[in-house]
């Protein structure tokens, strides 16, 4: 009964997983407040979705994707920016295609002829337009162009929003890149136009136009430390922690509850159950790391053939799968700056009541708490592995796992 092709898990793949944990928040956010502001004209900031690996961030953004092509929306491939690229080039050809989406290839102004005429060139040739004035303007200011022009198209459709979404943003690494990426991607969320109302008069309001920014926690000292005020009065960034319990839980209800309706290979369906101690024996393992959780789910899955998902079946399927989350876990650590990791290794050593700041900064050598205190807050605000409190203690769970405990061995 259970295979490959009806196993509802899937970790780490660009798919939007079937079986969805959590991030109600941020749901909720495109659902009740970007989407419906930026559809009325109301300016609304985009969104920068930054965590460390395996917490979903991809995830996330392409479940929102969905929904906005549910609703009709005008809506780009994920551009994920390679090590090296030119983002300008990747984001240039998405927005021809935000420009198709909005018919505007066929349209006879030749305002809008030339904005496309120009991005297109930026598709094939991007940041090295810079070099040569005359090519004419900067590839940033083309791309606002035509990104306007969509936007005045999707006012002209009603109740239509253009979506961005670009991914692995942290991979930006030239700083006139990213520079003018983000002033093209900004200048068009706050760009106002007149739209005539009843009575014959007109009103300003901004362009039906969403963005979404997906990466590391590296992205924010790129953006926000050396673009300054200007980046957070445009984008609002929200740094991903783990999912809490309860939200694992509920994701696998309907398995303890009805079961997980599949194929039964002659035409019709059964359910696949999970025995509760099932279920909590994967909310254990996973640490509330989405990817860790369908790492879980996903062996488990192939640990049995019946149509019950048992205690013993997570455990054999977790055993192993264990060398793969050892493997994501160190990848975060070795991710780290030296002080950073050396402040996780000494607070991970302390007992969870005496992880005080004094008390980590004296186990590092240093000779005041103030000298780890830039550290704490990077881990903290910056990454979100830590929580600085009385007594401090780990956000990230399977990092703490790692670090106090035979974890991922159980």
């Amino acid at each position: 009964m259970r295979n490959g092709p009806n196993n509802p898990f899937n970790p780490g793949s660009d798919s939007i997983p079937e079986v969805w944990a959590g991030r109600i928040e941020q749901l909720s956010d495109w659902r009740d407040v970007v989407r419906p502001r930026r559809v009325a004209g109301l300016p609304e900031r985009g969104r920068t979705i930054l965590g460390e690996p395996g917490l979903g961030k991809s995830a996330l953004v392409r479940r929102i994707a969905q929904d906005a092509r549910s609703r009709g929306d005008w809506v780009t491939p994920q551009l994920r920016i390679p090590s090296g690229a030119d983002p300008l080039k990747l984001v240039a050809a998405a927005v021809l295609e935000l420009a198709a989406s909005a018919g505007l290839p066929s349209s006879r102004e030749r305002r809008i002829r030339q904005a496309i005429e120009r991005v297109q060139a930026v598709a094939v040739s991007g940041i090295s337009l810079t070099l040569r004035a005359s090519d004419g303007p900067e590839p940033y200011t083309a791309l606002t162009e035509l990104l306007v022009e969509v936007g005045r198209a999707a006012i002209h459709r009603g109740d239509v929003l253009a979506l961005i979404h670009i991914d692995e943003v942290q991979n930006i690494t030239d700083e006139k890149s990213l520079s003018q990426l983000l002033i093209a991607l900004g200048d068009a969320l706050t760009y106002e136009v007149d739209v005539a109302v009843p009575g014959g008069e007109f009103v300003s309001r901004t362009l039906p136009i969403a963005v979404y920014l997906t990466g590391l926690p590296d992205f924010e000292d790129m953006a926000g430390a050396r673009k300054g005020a200007t980046f957070a009065r445009r984008f609002k960034t929200t740094t991903l922690a783990p999912l809490a319990d309860d939200d694992l839980a509920e994701a696998l209800q309907p398995f303890v509850l009805e079961g997980w309706e599949v194929a039964d290979g002659d035409g019709g369906t059964a359910r696949v159950r999970m025995d509760p101690a099932a279920a909590a024996t994967i909310i254990q393992v996973c640490c509330g790391e989405p990817f860790l959780f369908q790492l879980a789910g996903e062996q488990a899955w192939y640990a049995g053939r019946g149509d019950t998902i048992s205690a013993d079946e997570v455990r054999s399927g977790w055993r192993g799968a264990q060398r793969e989350a050892t493997a994501h876990v160190e990848r975060i650590l070795e991710r780290l700056p030296g002080r950073e990791r050396q402040f996780l290794d000494e607070m991970a050593q302390l007992p969870p009541a005496e992880r005080s700041l004094t008390q980590i900064a004296a186990a590092m050598g240093l000779a005041k708490p103030t000298d780890a205190g830039p550290t704490s807050q990077r881990l903290d605000t910056v990454r979100g592995i830590i929580e600085r409190g009385r007594p401090y203690s780990f956000r990230h769970r399977a990092v703490e796992a790692y670090l106090t405990s035979d974890w991922p061995a159980i």
